[in-house]
């Protein structure tokens, strides 16, 4: 059932005696004037039983504490040691001094609840109705910006050889248990012990330059896993209520052998030459793949890709994609989630040349929405461009650098495009022949089935408001850097609904940073000499070392609460014997 914080201020709460000492002007200071309204209990009840069973922690609570976990970049077991020492969450917290709020266990089990019930989106929002209760966005319609950037995966990547064995001890333990036995002890019944050592190449005695030791090594591992493959099956109809376990881990070892391992037409194994196109790279990160950010960069993981608002770079949406998937994969889910979250409408979408694609363009017109970005440029050597030649769709012919026309249009099919062909004799005769083309038949130029929006597009990137956007689309490269300060170059988890939470708390951090900023700026805080306690002070050094020191209160409760701890109960705090 789901507790919930009491909305009575407590006499001794940190935040009523020390917010002025952390800063009102800071990340914990905001919150904890303004957590009441950023986060509450029963935003969260769906994730809790209505009438039934023992209080929770509340989750308002919890969820502030996962937000200051982001924020100092912290693990579990450090969160809970600052909510115990740290004065700045405490007073953030708004908890007691000696107060220890939650343990670490439960503060685990609730971010798994917000990861299962799909809470991310909800959090995100929640940052950006702070930034309109703030004055820090008002519009109702928004331009947004999109990239991405990697993500490196929790997950360990091994060699072919690693990699089996882990497919085989992961497929072994789930065998072990179906059949109620030690992992250890089964394996040995098995005689597949081997694969639950320290390591599998450190401990096979073979001369790792000997490529014909290595094959052999190759195909003893996989007759091992075909072997255990069959005792899976086998199992699976034995124990139907673990069959769904079984298959999984069984279709894993099986695609692992499968895209790693051919037959060598002597017999035997050996491992094949290039990179399976998609290729599972972790055991214990599954979704993890080798991606790609530019020709000469490559990683291991995830990409995550933003949306940033132009005007505000409040971060308004977040995906977690494989690490070989476009850039441009989703781009239109993350302008609908825009939407959602900032409850604004989209004016405008920019990217930069990886959404130019005509798939994405052609997406994008569907729905009737403005895309500005730049269309990717084709490449011919040292030969003309297609750029060089003049297509005209409407009258359906093309005219190239010299002045040739041709109407000669081979169709590849509705949704596949085709081809302008220029005439073999035309080519042969034209005096720009060496800088056009260096076969001996005539030029062609291929027409993608959305090429009239890529007209389109090129026409609105050369007006000034194409190009403004275009130069304004640098903000998402900033949010993106608030992001990578807050942790998200490496993934914390395994799998890319974790790492998506992971990001999204992220962008709650970021987006509120620079809210608080906004309000700094917008309202400086300055000492009230009006205020009876300052009047009392006799110098300024006076009021100066008192607001620095903390003892400046904004009313006289306050102070009250201040001097009543400070020389009545804190001197028994600290100097009574233990």
């Amino acid at each position: 059932m789901m507790g919930e914080r009491s909305a009575q201020d407590r006499l001794f709460a940190a935040d009523h005696i020390y917010l002025d000492y952390v800063g009102r002007e800071t990340l914990y200071g905001y919150l904890a004037q303004h957590r009441g309204q950023l986060f509450r209990d029963e935003d969260f009840a769906i994730l809790y039983c209505r009438n039934n069973g023992r209080p929770s922690v509340p989750p308002s609570l919890a969820v502030s504490i996962l937000f200051l976990r982001a924020y100092d970049g912290v693990s579990f077991v450090e969160a809970i040691e600052r909510t115990k020492y740290d004065l700045r969450w405490k007073v953030a917290l708004g908890l007691e001094l000696e107060e220890v709020p939650i343990q670490k266990s439960a503060l685990q089990e609730f971010q798994a609840r917000l990861v299962l019930h799909e809470q991310g989106e909800a959090l995100l929002k929640k940052s950006i109705d702070e930034a309109r209760r703030a004055g820090y966005v008002e519009s109702r319609k928004i331009r947004v910006a999109l990239d991405t950037t990697p993500t490196l995966g929790k997950g360990a990547v091994k060699d072919t050889y690693n990699l089996l064995a882990d497919g085989i001890e992961k497929l072994a333990c789930r065998l072990a248990e179906v059949a109620g036995e030690p992992n250890a002890g089964w394996a040995e019944k098995e005689g597949l012990q081997r694969y639950f050592g320290s390591s599998l190449k450190g401990e096979a005695a073979i001369d790792w330059d000997d490529k014909a030791q290595r094959d052999q090594l190759l195909t003893q591992i996989v007759q091992d896993g075909r072997r255990l493959l069959s005792l899976a099956e086998q199992a699976r109809h034995e124990h139907p209520e673990h069959g769904e376990a079984i298959q999984a881990d069984a279709a894993l070892l099986e695609r692992l052998i499968r895209q790693d391992v051919e037959q060598k037409p002597g017999g035997g194994c050996q491992i094949k030459e290039g990179t399976e196109k998609d290729r599972l790279i972790s055991v214990h990160d599954p979704e993890m793949r080798h991606g790609r950010k530019s020709a000469s960069k490559t990683f291991n993981g995830h990409k995550t890709a933003v949306a940033v608002d132009m005007e505000s770079q409040l971060i308004c949406g977040v995906e977690v994609l494989a690490g070989n998937a476009g850039d441009q994969e989703k781009a239109l889910d993350l302008v609908h989630q825009a939407e959602r979250v900032t409850e604004a409408q989209v004016e405008e979408t920019v990217g930069d040349c990886a959404y130019g694609g005509g798939p994405t363009r052609k997406a994008f017109a569907a729905e009737q929405r403005l895309l500005t970005a730049k269309v990717p440029t084709s490449h011919n050597g040292d030969c003309f461009p297609k750029s060089a030649f003049a297509i005209d769709l409407d009258r359906m012919e093309v005219r190239c650098p010299a002045g040739q026309t041709t109407t000669a249009f081979e169709s590849k099919g509705t949704n596949r495009g085709g081809r302008f062909m220029f005439a073999d004799a035309t080519c042969q005769s034209c005096g720009l022949r060496s800088q056009c083309i260096k076969g001996t038949s005539g030029r062609t130029i291929s027409i993608q089935p959305e090429e009239r929006l890529q007209q389109q597009a090129r026409a609105h990137n050369k007006t000034g408001a194409g190009q403004k956007s275009l130069r304004e689309r640098v903000v998402v490269e900033h949010g993106i850097a608030r992001l990578v300060r807050l942790g998200i170059r490496q993934s914390r988890y395994f799998g890319k609904a974790k790492t998506r939470f992971q990001v999204i708390l992220a962008a709650v951090v970021a987006n509120l940073s620079l809210v608080v900023g906004f309000c700094y700026r917008k309202q400086k805080p300055a000492i009230n000499t009006t205020h009876p306690v300052t009047q009392a002070l006799s110098t300024p050094t006076d009021v100066q070392n008192t607001a620095q020191n903390g003892f400046l209160a904004d009313n006289w409760i306050s102070w009250i609460r201040h001097q009543y701890f400070f020389y009545c109960i804190r001197p028994y705090l600290v100097y009574s014997p233990m």
